[in-house]
């Protein structure tokens, strides 16, 4: 699955950014594990690879949470428990990034013209949460008092989604030439 993208990258800062302020400022919500784990998410699905990184038994890339959904809960009684827990968390994080980013993907899946889509009848934003859900149930994360990730995450899943979408308006606002323009007279 290539390299990760270097923790000094421009792209880690843009995104880290852009999520801290869209959770702390739009949301009220500046919790850093959060965010960092979000924004983490964003820079890691910047590649296909990553965002279809869960495979099926022939070796082809899972790209429905349907067959995502298949993989965790039929046919990891034959594997392993943290095969489960990596089915369930990537069903999460995919479930929150399209939510987030591309609603109006999620909305065309519910039309008629996308009908045969095997997605079709799901919602993501109950099946991420109830995935964060499991992934939180399983993970072994102690923390004095505070909820563990995963389990803010599931709680807070559309908050996240909200987070995220606040997110994409950012990244369109900065494709206007407006803004370029504006950038490109303060930075030269």
């Amino acid at each position: 699955m290539g390299t990760p993208v270097p923790a000094r990258h421009p792209l880690r800062q843009l995104f880290g950014a852009l999520t801290e302020k869209s959770f702390t400022e739009h949301l009220g919500w500046p919790d850093l594990n959060v965010t960092g784990y979000v924004s983490n998410l964003l820079v890691d699905f910047t590649r296909a690879d990553h965002l279809y990184k869960i495979r099926n038994q022939q070796d082809q890339p899972v790209d429905t949470v349907v067959d995502l959904l298949f993989e965790s809960e039929v046919l990891f009684q034959a594997q392993s428990l943290d095969r489960e827990r990596a089915v369930h968390q990537h069903i999460g994080d995919f479930t929150l990034f399209m939510a987030g980013l591309f609603p109006e993907y999620l909305r065309r899946l519910k039309t008629a013209s996308l009908i045969y889509h095997k997605d079709f009848l799901v919602d993501y934003v109950k099946t991420g949460k109830r995935s964060y859900g499991i992934v939180a149930q399983m993970a072994d994360e102690a923390s004095a008092g505070e909820p563990p990730l995963f389990k803010k995450l599931s709680d807070n899943f559309e908050l996240c989604v909200t987070g995220l979408n606040f997110v994409r308006s950012d990244l369109d606002r900065m494709q206007d030439p407006a803004y370029q323009k504006a950038r490109d007279l303060l930075f030269n």
